[in-house]
């Protein structure tokens, strides 16, 4: 199971079932359907699997995708790295930048691999562009693209009309799903799929996280965003993930928080800036800063509880260098780090809060996922904001555009 445990003092409840209805109605009326996605994933899996199969020669499958089209994958893959049922390797594009895209094209032959283009408007220039060097590397002709390409995006986007008219298979995604929020959908679902993740119970763990929130009622999202979102003096939320697996994770954190809650109402400029460390590393560099510098940070623990893989210290004694981590389980050390840094900091008055998962699969990755949604889309009725655009995006967007016309 995953736990949260909040190191400071919750609110009445009076004050945040307000919040619980609102969220409540919000997941009932059906505009936003990102709620939803783990009750729809069945058919997608089916679909997933009955296409991949016919593919049994595809050793590597490239994802080409930017923000919430890749975030939330690269995510998964590196918090199951090693629960798969097949060898296909993921790879992932999503920068246009050409040095990781020469690196990557390096590491393909063609006649094994298959390509994902994700974009949810069917627009994005920098997908487009990369799908396009893609063509032109392997200097593929427009009528065998169908052979080595499968599209992601909503259905009768440019994207989806374009796949057609050249027999390529499409996956669509909801409508009314943004694409930060997308990663239970095809956007998530089809890759992991491809490569052998479990998404079953990826979708089980945010079913999980959806009972527990809506139908049991527990409160501790709620009592977090509220805290989190009317401290007077915090509006920065440190999230100190406590392994290398957290890596990718903590990048659609960052995404899924920044874009979410970063917002103009008016001339208010509001939000809640999310910053991503890694433990124990950024013990050794950010911590000081938290510990001693301003108060105007709150800070999330994540941690794993299961240690079972990780190997013992040795108990190898030296002259002059300590033997205090001797017989200890490498993970244990990595939590006791965590732990000890937690107290520090709830021991400077700073608000502080815990999430333990029992052990790193798809269904904890799935209910941990899900939870951060709810918790942003808490943040942002907490905050009176529109959740689910980006105004500020769509600006460079436009910038961009009439650039490239030049």
């Amino acid at each position: 199971m995953l736990e949260n445990t909040l190191f400071f003092e919750k609110t009445s409840l009076e004050k945040i079932d307000a919040y619980a209805r609102r969220i409540n109605d919000e997941q009932e009326s059906g505009d936003v359907g990102y709620y939803h996605l783990h009750k729809m994933g069945e058919t997608l899996i089916e679909e997933s699997l009955e296409f991949i199969s016919q593919k049994a020669y595809v050793k590597k499958v490239v994802l080409v995708g930017m923000g919430g089209s890749s975030c939330g994958v690269k995510a998964l893959k590196g918090l199951l790295f090693d629960e798969k049922d097949n060898d296909r390797e993921l790879l992932i594009l999503d920068n246009t930048s050409s040095h990781s895209v020469s690196q990557i094209l390096k590491q393909i032959k063609l006649e094994e691999s298959l390509f994902i283009i994700t974009s949810k408007t069917g627009s994005t220039v920098e997908v487009i562009s990369l799908f396009k060097l893609i063509i032109a590397h392997f200097n593929l002709n427009l009528n065998e693209l169908h052979k080595y390409f499968v599209f992601i995006t909503d259905e009768n986007s440019n994207l989806h009309k374009e796949g057609e008219s050249l027999g390529i298979k499409c996956f669509f995604i909801p409508q009314n799903v943004g694409g930060r929020f997308s990663i239970l959908s095809a956007v998530g679902i089809v890759p992991l799929c491809f490569c052998g993740y479990n998404a079953k119970a990826l979708l089980k763990g945010a079913e999980a996280c959806f009972e527990d929130f809506f139908s049991h009622k527990k409160d501790v999202i709620l009592q977090k965003a509220y805290h989190y979102c009317t401290h007077k003096s915090a509006n920065i939320n440190v999230l100190f993930a406590y392994s290398d697996a957290f890596k990718g994770f903590n990048e659609w954190y960052i995404q899924l928080i920044a874009e979410s809650l970063g917002k103009k109402q008016g001339y208010k400029r509001l939000g809640l800036t999310p910053i991503a460390l890694i433990g124990a590393r950024d013990q050794h560099s950010f911590l000081q800063l938290i510990m001693d510098g301003p108060k105007n940070k709150t800070i999330t623990f994540l941690k794993i509880k299961d240690s079972q893989k990780a190997p013992l210290i040795p108990d190898i004694h030296f002259k002059f260098l300590d033997s205090l981590s001797n017989g200890v389980n490498l993970h244990e050390l990595l939590n006791a780090q965590c732990d000890a840094t937690m107290h520090a900091l709830c021991a400077e008055n700073l608000s502080v809060d815990m999430i333990e998962l029992e052990r790193l699969d798809a269904w904890h990755c799935g209910y941990l996922m899900y939870y951060y949604e709810l918790f942003t889309s808490a943040c942002g009725l907490m905050l009176g904001i529109n959740t689910y655009d980006q105004p500020g995006v769509e600006v460079g967007k436009l910038i961009l555009k009439n650039l490239l016309r030049k």
